[in-house]
C-alpha cells in the first residue's frame, strides 16, 4: 500500500492511498482522484519521506516549518460547519433563487434554506438586499456513505 500527500489546485492538502504508484497515475488520469474538501481534480503529489523501519532506532525530534498551506484544523472546522449546514437547512435545490425571494419579501414561512444558483443569480439577490452565503458542498457530503 502507497500512501500520498497530495495537494490541490485550492491549496488543500489530504492524504490519498494506493496500491502502487501505477494504480495512483491511473486513477489521476482517469479523473479518479478528486479534493475531498471542493471536489477538485486538479490533484498533485507533494514531496513526501517514506518510512523506514530500520529496527529499534531513536525517533528523530519533529521539527515543524512554517508553512503557507491551509491548516487542517482550518479545514476540519470548514468541514463541521459544512456539515451543520446541512443539517440545519432545507435543500430547495434550482428553486434556491425564487425561494429566498419569497422568504425575504414574507410570502413564504422564514426558514434556513440551501440549493443552487448561478453567480448572476446570486448578485442580483444580493443586489436586492437579500443575504446569501456561497457554500461549496464537497461531493462526500451530497451523498451517503456507503
Amino acid at each position: 500500500m502507497k500512501v500520498l500527500d497530495l495537494q490541490c489546485s485550492a491549496q488543500h492538502q489530504f492524504e490519498g492511498w494506493f496500491a502502487s504508484e501505477d494504480d495512483f497515475q491511473g486513477q489521476l488520469a482517469r479523473g479518479l482522484v478528486e479534493c475531498p474538501m471542493c471536489g477538485d481534480t486538479a490533484v498533485a503529489k507533494k514531496l513526501s519521506a517514506p518510512r523506514l523501519n530500520l529496527g529499534a532506532a531513536q525517533p528523530q525530534p519533529v521539527t515543524h516549518a512554517v508553512m503557507t498551506t491551509p491548516d487542517a484544523r482550518l479545514q476540519a472546522a470548514w468541514l463541521k460547519m459544512v456539515r451543520h449546514v446541512l443539517a440545519n437547512t432545507e435543500d430547495v435545490g434550482e428553486r434556491f433563487t425564487e425561494e429566498a425571494r419569497k422568504i425575504h419579501y414574507g410570502e413564504s414561512e422564514e426558514r434556513g434554506i440551501r440549493g443552487q444558483a448561478t453567480p448572476e443569480q446570486t448578485q442580483s439577490l444580493l443586489e436586492e438586499g437579500i443575504g446569501v452565503l456561497p457554500l461549496p458542498i464537497p461531493k462526500a457530503l451530497k451523498e451517503p456513505l456507503q
